[in-house]
């Protein structure tokens, strides 16, 4: 009978920092002479065999497993496992289990690798915050600091369903911002390429037929020509400088720390979608604040999570001069006050909750009208978008056509 020793955690290999480790399937008996399987992480092939002997199996077959590559990890896989991992723990899965069961049955392999080093860590004595804290890359200081409260509290199961929701929360804001802009973006994308396209092929047709006119051309018409010379002439050069320029843009904004600023600073003043995105913060960031307070962080210890939490450099910036003032002794609300950030219902949310000491509740109540406030807009953004966009591919495409017609029209005049 075939038993399945990869669940072991004898024949977990524990993680060497710099060396690269596969996964193998593996056949042999044990000291019984009964057939047994499993797999195990090594970093090669004689180390699982030695490993295997001194567990008492004879292994008659080793074999590599073909790595996949899978796609990177993003926020909305942590959210989900943190789901997965709190309903396990809620159900009285073991903790090494859990991770066992979450990973095998992650679809993503980078995921399911990262499990399973998060796991070896655990098994080897780290805690699990500090197992956590090894990959800031995928679980930020929020994250790490809740485990960490929830670890001391004995409430890790109570504090991984809140973390679970505010990550479902933040990742469903930051979707529908990304569905809200993603319209507008394609329509200019698609516009840019239909133009291209006249400008290339249409355009330089037309001018072949009017040099046979023999007659001075309309200016609109002169000068959609002198544009298609210049798309045929240099269209490498157009979009080269194009590409470029956005491509060093976008490192910039990613990289730069006064270029974010900048930029963050730009779009809380863009219409509509600034208010859309001022909406959007504002609930990250009280959202945050009210998941950190009622874990029993303390508020300046919370603060530091919020600011980056927020997703905005200019709140950042704020939450910063917010955490002095209120280590000083100065009043969350009055804080937030002096910031001229916050709209008037989160400051009085927020002077209520510090009145009544319950913070975390109004915070969170007030998340809630922020979160459904962005989806109102969302949802009337395509309502209020369309004739905006149907006005502006009639006056670019339909402007290159009638400066076209011009001609045509002006030598039927003729001719009648």
């Amino acid at each position: 009978m075939a038993t399945n020793a990869g669940n072991n955690p004898n024949a977990q290999k524990s993680t060497v920092k710099g060396v690269k480790e596969f996964v193998y399937d593996w056949e042999g008996k044990d000291r019984k002479g009964k057939q047994v399987r499993g797999e195990m992480r090594a970093a090669g092939e004689n180390i699982v065999q030695t490993t295997l002997r001194r567990q008492g199996v004879i292994p008659n077959k080793i074999k590599k497993r073909a790595t996949k590559s899978g796609r990177s990890i993003k926020p909305k896989d942590i959210a989900i496992f943190t789901r997965q991992f709190a309903t396990m723990m809620k159900a009285g899965v073991p903790l090494l289990q859990t991770f066992d069961i979450v990973g095998r049955g992650n679809p993503n392999p980078n995921v399911t690798k990262l499990l399973g080093d998060i796991r070896t860590e655990v098994e080897t004595g780290t805690s699990l915050s500090a197992a956590f804290r090894k990959y800031p890359k995928y679980f930020n200081t929020l994250y790490c600091n809740l485990i960490e409260a929830g670890e001391s509290a004995g409430i890790l199961e109570s504090l991984l369903d809140r973390l679970a929701t505010y990550m479902e929360k933040t990742e469903a804001i930051k979707s529908k911002i990304k569905s809200a802009l993603m319209y507008p973006i394609a329509v200019v994308v698609v516009a840019f390429v239909v133009v291209t396209i006249i400008m290339l092929f249409v355009i330089p047709a037309f001018k072949t037929v009017f040099s046979s006119f023999g007659a001075d051309l309309p200016a609109p018409t002169l000068f959609v020509m002198a544009i298609s010379d210049m798309f045929v002439k240099w269209w490498w050069l157009i979009f080269g400088v194009i590409g470029g320029g956005l491509y060093f843009f976008f490192q910039a904004w990613k990289r730069s720390e006064k270029m974010q600023m900048v930029m963050d600073r730009v779009l809380l003043k863009v219409p509509v979608f600034g208010v859309l995105i001022e909406k959007s913060v504002v609930a990250r960031w009280t959202r945050t604040l009210a998941t950190m307070f009622a874990a029993g962080v303390p508020l300046v210890e919370a603060l530091d999570s919020v600011g980056g939490a927020a997703g905005n450099s200019v709140y950042l910036e704020a939450t910063t001069k917010i955490q002095e003032e209120v280590s000083t002794g100065t009043s969350l609300t009055n804080a937030m006050t002096n910031r001229s950030l916050f709209p008037p219902m989160v400051l009085q949310m927020c002077a209520i909750g510090e009145e009544s000491g319950t913070i975390d509740h109004m915070l969170g109540k007030a998340a809630d009208f922020y979160e459904a406030e962005v989806d109102d807009m969302v949802a009337g953004l395509s309502s209020l978008l369309e004739p905006i966009i149907i006005v502006f591919l009639g006056v670019i495409i339909g402007g290159i056509v009638i400066s076209m017609y011009l001609p045509i029209f002006k030598l039927g005049q003729v001719v009648g």
